[in-house]
């Protein structure tokens, strides 16, 4: 691909992500276009769908979300690791509306394509997980698919309202809580 092709293609993603992030699934991909200052064929060349675009720009935010679980899994302390991170995801994801409509599995469907990069998401919060729950951090009776599902469900149930980075935060101090390996039992 030539230079300008990649300035271009980059471009169009980071417009993308910013615009699925406010407008959610609904901002056409000629608007994409214009707010990325290229022509709309520019877009439709790299990407022929929304879907494809859509695609695109899950895929880059998951494969973030992988990369800064696998920086957190060497820390010398894994609990303030897990919990940090289960933190830094739900705050970056509050106000996101494409990455709640990706994992609550609504609007366009990803899961297939974005499958092997969602098999490691889950691997490297389970690696995390597991890491605190030897540390006595976290609650041994508690797996990667409660986890999961918890997280899930704080993203379906916080993504109404005006306050959703408020009110996710509250909601995931409460889980973390629930998370966290009570004093009796170290």
């Amino acid at each position: 691909m030539r230079a300008d092709a990649r300035r271009n293609r980059a471009r169009v993603l980071e417009v993308a992500q910013e615009a699925f992030a406010v407008d959610g699934l609904l901002v056409p991909l000629d608007e994409i276009a214009r707010r990325a200052g290229v022509g709309a064929g520019t877009v439709y060349r790299h990407f022929p769908t929304k879907e494809a675009l859509f695609d695109a720009v899950i895929l880059h935010r998951v494969q973030s979300l992988v990369d800064r679980a696998r920086e957190l899994a060497d820390a010398a302390e894994p609990g303030p690791a897990f919990f940090g991170f289960v933190a830094e995801m739900t705050q970056a994801s509050a106000a996101k509306k494409d990455l709640i409509d990706a994992m609550a599995g609504a609007g366009i469907d990803v899961t297939a394509n974005l499958s092997e990069v969602n098999r490691e998401l889950w691997e490297s919060i389970d690696e995390l997980l597991t890491r605190a729950q030897r540390a006595e951090a976290v609650r041994r009776d508690v797996g990667i698919a409660e986890v999961m599902a918890l997280l899930r469900a704080v993203f379906l149930a916080t993504q109404q309202g005006d306050d959703a980075e408020q009110l996710t935060a509250r909601v995931m101090a409460v889980a973390c809580d629930g998370l966290r390996t009570p004093p009796a039992a170290h």
